[in-house]
């Protein structure tokens, strides 16, 4: 009696662990990576190019949801002392959540804020807010295209004296992913900041970027940004470009 019960527990132990390794891991609403680049320049002159950022994603049921953060510092040296000065300094940060209306429709609704601090900019910081719809435009196996528009509010903190500038805006945004083998990626990013009113600033910024996978988590980020503000200071540009080759690990 005692060996049928002690083969019957053996025997739905078994069946248990089977069932537990056939049940798939459930996939994990989050997502993040971090990325970081470095240029060190030494002979005449000595310089030093840091460019860091994270991504932060998290997708349940109909909501989605992203925070990036990007940071970029540059120190040159100093011909009378020798030393490395900070000479560019900047950081940005953009969250943005999309509802999508329907299981069945690529509609959505979206609302978004962004926040960029400049030290040697034409701004000392330039921030918004928006909220509009969206839609999946295109989608197949290896490409999507998203792109949503809407109202929002702009603040420009303009450079020496502090003053600030409130205006409308209308917020377009685009973004389109192909995959271009198993393991390359391109994307292309638009976002315009239209002003409608007359004399005020209007901000336009692309970024394209290639990745290629070099292990499972880890990978190689080449990306080229332009940035492009209608109305700026006298003495500024009004183009900015920045060309960076990171290295992204994904969590």
């Amino acid at each position: 009696m005692s060996h049928k019960l002690i083969s019957a527990v053996l025997c739905c132990a078994s069946f248990a662990t089977v069932a537990e390794a056939a049940t798939p891991e459930a996939k994990s609403p989050y997502t993040a990576s971090a990325e970081l680049g470095m240029l060190f320049k030494t002979g005449d002159t000595k310089s030093t190019d840091v460019k860091a950022g994270f991504d932060l994603g998290h997708e349940l049921d109909a909501w989605k949801s992203t925070l990036q953060f990007d940071m970029l510092v540059k120190q040159t040296e100093d011909e009378d002392t020798d030393k490395l000065e900070t000479s560019d300094q900047k950081w940005t940060i953009v969250g943005q959540t999309n509802y999508t209306l329907d299981d069945k429709s690529p509609n959505y609704i979206y609302g978004n804020a962004s926040y960029e601090d400049s030290r040697f900019g034409g701004f000392e910081n330039q921030s918004s807010i928006s909220a509009g719809w969206g839609r999946r435009w295109f989608e197949d196996e290896n490409a999507t295209l998203d792109a949503d528009i809407g109202p929002g509010f702009k603040r420009d903190v303009l450079r020496p004296d502090g003053e600030s500038k409130n205006a409308f805006i209308i917020q377009a945004q685009a973004l389109y992913k192909r995959k271009i083998n198993e393991h390359v990626e391109f994307k292309q990013s638009l976002v315009a900041k239209y002003s409608p009113k007359s004399g005020e600033n209007s901000t336009y910024k692309a970024e394209s970027s290639i990745t290629t996978k070099l292990i499972e988590t880890l990978q190689l980020k080449f990306s080229f940004i332009l940035d492009y503000n209608t109305e700026v200071e006298s003495g500024k540009e009004n183009t900015n470009t920045e060309t960076a080759m990171t290295l992204v690990y994904s969590f």
